[in-house]
């Protein structure tokens, strides 16, 4: 099965997560970049007007694999807009795809997700797995954003997160 990993990350937790995945599958890993530097003013933006940022590599080059795991934060409850236009493009070119993520969840888990990406790829995923680094922390009375944003996972953390997501990848059987 030729499988390729599509990242973005914005702290790089994603990136050095999509990365030990990949080479667990042995599968390409394609990383998403941007033209302008990100901020949060524009993370705020781009979710609260739904914009669909220019990202390279295009999304044209999806079509020569048989299933797509994207890697990316969740924002605000949604896809991270840097993933939008690959998502946009399996509407109108239907793959089989994943999406796993590893974001903050100091505000707690994402009951919109499967919708969003339902919407915005016009299917549900074939697996979806949605990890918070709020659970990586030592247990506190509340955890907050400020906490997760600035936490950077570690050697141990990538060989634990990519053990989950393989065992998750295994037992829904995307991988065929």
């Amino acid at each position: 099965m030729n499988i390729a990993v599509i990242s973005y990350s914005f702290t790089g937790n994603n990136k050095s997560l999509a990365g030990s995945v990949a080479k667990e599958l042995s599968a390409e890993h394609i990383q998403i970049s941007e033209p302008k530097t990100r901020t949060m003013g524009s993370i705020a933006l781009d979710m609260m007007f739904s914009r669909t940022p220019q990202v390279q590599p295009a999304p044209e080059t999806m079509e020569r694999y048989d299933l797509l795991l994207f890697f990316g934060p969740v924002w605000m409850g949604h896809v991270a807009a840097p993933l939008r236009a690959y998502l946009k493009y399996l509407k109108s070119h239907p793959q089989r795809y994943g999406f796993l993520s590893i974001s903050g969840g100091a505000d707690g888990s994402n009951p919109k997700l499967t919708g969003d990406l339902r919407k915005r790829a016009g299917a549900d995923p074939a697996v979806l797995i949605d990890l918070h680094i709020a659970d990586l922390l030592p247990n506190r009375e509340k955890t907050v954003r400020k906490d997760t944003s600035a936490y950077r996972l570690n050697d141990s953390d990538i060989h634990t997160l990519t053990h989950t997501m393989m065992k998750k990848l295994r037992e829904d059987n995307p991988l065929g």
